[in-house]
């Protein structure tokens, strides 16, 4: 990014040895890595502050395109004096279902469903609620 070759690095490391010292180099190099973090925060909240206005102008300009191409269709199929406006009548041919035929219950032939007692008795529960009775021996 900054066009930094090794050797360079190399004779920054070297001075920054000679000038701080073998005792502080560890201490310095941690401020310099958190104020190198810091600054890349700062840069990307940067960029991203950026990206949503760029973001936001394009929508607004799609927004006003979108909005004259819409008020140009209104304008080109506008129903004139003229034009009588026609009922919507339904098709009468085969291809159109039919509304739906109300029909008698269907009779259901044989013994009625248990009830919910013969059930019960079934199981073996008691009719109050659950409390099982034992079952005959």
């Amino acid at each position: 990014m900054f066009g930094v070759d090794s050797s360079e690095l190399l004779l920054v490391a070297f001075v920054a040895l000679v000038v701080i010292g073998p005792k502080d180099l560890p201490k310095a190099m941690r401020v310099v890595g958190y104020w190198v973090g810091r600054g890349r925060g700062v840069m990307r909240q940067v960029r991203s502050g950026f990206d949503t206005m760029m973001r936001e102008a394009e929508l607004k300009e799609l927004e006003e395109k979108w909005a004259q191409e819409n008020e140009r269709i209104m304008r080109d199929t506008a129903l004139t004096p003229s034009t009588p406006m026609v009922p919507f009548a339904p098709e009468t041919s085969d291809d159109v279902d039919a509304p739906p035929v109300m029909t008698a219950a269907p009779v259901l032939t044989g013994p009625p469903p248990p009830s919910l007692d013969e059930i019960d008795a079934a199981l073996g529960l008691h009719p109050d609620a659950s409390v099982p009775i034992e079952p005959p021996k």
